[in-house]
């Protein structure tokens, strides 16, 4: 039988808090949040000023980065480069730059999404709270 790591409560207010320091930092209002593996909604935190359609926009990103296993850009890249029969896909929403998969020990245990500024600003949020773990 295999064995895989999850995101305890514990990760997800380690990774949160690190987000949430780089947009401040910035002075970027966004929304952060968080899902398992599955694409299930583990964290949602939208800053102050933030729009509300970020709420709706930031897990849509990271659940499409967890159930993919890949930065959500690669999706976006694929249909501004043509392949538009790609946004026919089921149950995904959010291929928008922004979704990061959190990956530990080459399985990804979850992704962050992370919408309301310019989607590289909305990854580097995303990168800084996953950096948190030293994964």
């Amino acid at each position: 039988m295999q064995t895989k790591q999850i995101l305890g409560l514990e990760e997800i207010k380690k990774i949160a808090a690190a987000a949430e320091a780089e947009a401040k930092a910035n002075n970027w209002a966004v929304t952060i949040s968080i899902v398992d593996d599955g694409g299930h909604l583990l964290w949602l935190q939208r800053l102050d000023g933030a729009a509300p359609i970020s709420a709706h926009i930031a897990p849509a990103k990271a659940q499409t980065a967890a159930l993919g296993r890949r930065e959500t850009k690669i999706y976006e890249d694929m249909i501004n480069n043509g392949r538009f029969s790609f946004m026919s896909a089921p149950t995904l929403e959010g291929m928008l730059e922004g979704g990061v998969p959190i990956v530990v020990n080459g399985q990804v245990i979850g992704a962050v999404g992370v919408s309301g500024v310019k989607s590289s600003e909305d990854v580097q949020i995303a990168k800084a709270g996953i950096a948190a773990l030293g994964a």
